[in-house]
């Protein structure tokens, strides 16, 4: 009996023995499975509070953003380098010949006309300049020339054939002299030669004004002529502006560029006329002051041989 309950405690002990050494092993066998369990759980987990294993996470999240968020930037240079390069060649290319071009026609119709017209003003400026020249040179000369002349008679010789102002007073004072002969009022001849050389003087003073209302015109009226033009381009930049619903410089500034332009030419046309036009009053005022002082010359010549006339006259009566 002890021996069989011996036998029966020696294997129960071997039986727990071999439980207990065969705990551990089932436990290492079934931790494999519950590693996916832990595993799965820890991004809730990581997502709730964090651990010391969770920026280890977030660090290559954090490498790769930046790269993305500086991708943008260095494509930004190169797309606003791309558009600066293609804006600075259309900025480049607003010559006045190309914004002229590229104007509407009413625009191109008036610099057209502000162009013709200041043409028109420096055609005028070389003409009257040449014309008023030759005329006070001439009357200068021929003053000289009569200056020691005692009679119309010998002012004629004097002058010889030459036409001019001066001759042409000579002329009215002799016929006015020969119409009136046998007349023994002076006071007559001489208010009717007067009345002749006011009419010579006139003649003269609208025909050296030629060309001076063009200057007056041109002058007063280019300026408002441009702005016309100017006020038309801008009311078709802004319908422009509307159409293509984008207020970007490179877009707006080439059509308010055209229509400034016309404003330039009215004023390269007006002020240049301005100018011109009170210089020929000046020097239109001085010639016609040559111009009297020839009529009054001839007037004193035909006095001269008036009185040495009734001179001869009243010495043949007392002889």
């Amino acid at each position: 009996m002890k021996t069989m309950s011996f036998q029966a405690s020696l294997a129960a002990a071997l039986m727990l023995a071999a439980a207990w050494l065969a705990s551990p092993v089932s436990a290492q066998t079934q931790s494999p499975p519950a590693a996916p369990v832990q595993s799965t759980a820890q991004p809730s987990a990581a997502g709730t509070v964090p651990s010391a294993t969770a920026p280890v996470a977030p660090a290559p999240a954090a490498s790769t953003a930046p790269a993305v968020a500086t991708a943008p930037v260095a494509a930004n240079p190169a797309s606003a380098k791309s558009e600066a390069a293609a804006i600075v060649p259309a900025m480049k290319e607003l010559s006045p010949w190309v914004m002229f071009m590229s104007a509407d026609v009413i625009v191109k119709a008036v610099m057209i006309g502000l162009a013709f017209a200041s043409l028109m003003t420096w055609t005028v400026f070389i003409a009257k300049s040449i014309e008023l020249s030759v005329a006070s040179t001439k009357l200068r000369s021929a003053l000289k020339k009569i200056a020691e002349a005692r009679s119309l008679a010998e002012a004629q010789m004097a002058l010889g054939t030459k036409e001019g102002m001066l001759p042409s007073f000579l002329a009215a004072a002799l016929r006015e002299a020969r119409m009136s002969a046998g007349l023994s009022s002076d006071a007559g001849i001489k208010e009717r030669a007067a009345s002749s050389f006011s009419e010579i003087v006139r003649a003269e003073q609208r025909r050296i004004r030629i060309g001076m209302g063009v200057l007056a015109t041109i002058g007063s009226t280019s300026p408002f002529v441009g702005l016309f033009g100017t006020v038309w381009g801008i009311m078709n930049s802004f319908i422009g502006i509307s159409k293509s619903q984008t207020t970007n410089l490179a877009v707006v500034a080439p059509g308010i560029a055209e229509a400034l332009l016309a404003t330039a030419i009215g004023l390269v046309a007006a002020i240049p006329a301005v100018i011109i036009y009170n210089h020929f009053s000046r020097v239109t005022k001085g010639y016609l002051e040559l111009v009297s002082r020839a009529s009054g010359a001839a007037g004193r010549l035909l006095s001269r041989d008036l009185d040495r006339s009734h001179g001869s006259v009243h010495s043949r009566a007392a002889e």
